[in-house]
């Protein structure tokens, strides 16, 4: 059986995140603490004991989130976990994949992710822009109902998650008139999201323009397991197109629905969560309904995985 190792993204992160995990397998705070000698900050620390609020700014959750992410992955391969393949991560859980396929060094993308969510934070100041999930709706309705913003201002779709489960980003003005608007747009239900950045959409271009030049000064090869990305939903050789990848990323939605069944379609029919929390697991199991999908940030799944995958071997 062929299976996909996913990285979660911004929003899986917790104080106390991988804690079962870090118990019994020393790999994980070492990753940790290698993290935090690149980035010249304790990040355990902050993982294991918070505050929540630094954890939740932009740029202590990108590497954190990274961090989590790599933990996790070497956790699975020093334990014999079977070469997935195919990788995949969630807008930030990208990099993360991107490590594990050799294509960046752990080192940089710690930076990169860093930077990433410093320009993220500048690109719009805080209080203008916002995101917020619109359930119930097919892609295509989300879509017209942003094209139909009068503005001023933004409103756009972030986030393809899921059938139904659409991420919508912009400023402030176009979430204000989404929900002021809902009923008569045929929106169901409208959560908005904790988030003071507005990922994933026009909004974020210069952030994404400065991005691309940090970039231009970073080792970038081509991976040594193919990596889905977000943008597409399709893998990518040349390092040039991996950093075009990594910009366009940034200011256009992420297509993850798109991507599962991607990989669905490959043949892909496990996909195992590399991280904290159980969104992706959460998500594929709505995009796909058929198929295993297992979460790997406690001892428990990790075990359930690899005795997935020797089940199907047997037979």
């Amino acid at each position: 059986m062929k299976y996909a190792l996913l990285f979660p993204g911004q929003g899986s992160q917790s104080v106390g995140m991988l804690a079962a995990l870090a118990a019994s397998q020393p790999l994980v705070e070492e990753t940790f603490r290698e993290a935090s000698a690149v980035l010249g900050w304790d990040v355990l620390e902050l993982v294991r004991q918070g505050p929540e609020e630094e954890l939740n700014r932009t740029q202590r959750t990108q590497p954190a989130l990274l961090a989590a992410g790599v933990a996790v992955w070497r956790v699975w391969r020093a334990g014999g976990g079977a070469e997935p393949a195919l990788l995949a991560g969630h807008s930030l859980g990208e990099y993360a994949a991107l490590v594990a396929a050799e294509a960046l060094d752990f080192g940089d993308a710690l930076r990169l992710v860093e930077l990433r969510g410093e320009l993220m934070q500048n690109a719009v100041p805080a209080g203008e822009g916002a995101m917020a999930a619109i359930i119930g709706l097919d892609d295509a309705a989300v879509e017209k109902i942003c094209a139909g913003f009068p503005g001023p201002g933004a409103l756009e779709p972030a986030n393809f998650n899921a059938p139904g489960q659409v991420v919508v980003a912009g400023s402030k003005a176009g979430l204000d008139w989404l929900l002021a608007n809902a009923k008569d747009l045929g929106v169901r239900k409208v959560v908005p999201l904790q988030m003071s950045v507005p990922s994933h959409c026009s909004l974020m271009r210069t952030a994404a323009a400065q991005l691309g030049q940090r970039l231009l000064q970073v080792e970038v090869r081509a991976p040594k397991l193919p990596v889905i990305h977000n943008i597409d939903g399709k893998s990518r050789a040349e390092p040039d197109a991996i950093r075009d990848a990594l910009i366009g990323q940034l200011h256009h939605p992420v297509r993850w629905s798109q991507s599962v069944t991607a990989m669905a379609q490959a043949g892909v029919g496990a996909f195992f969560e590399c991280g904290p929390g159980k969104v992706l697991t959460n998500l594929n199991r709505r995009i796909l309904g058929a198929g295993t999908f297992i979460a790997l940030e406690e001892p428990e799944g990790i075990d359930k995985a690899r005795a997935s995958l020797a089940m199907e071997q047997q037979v």
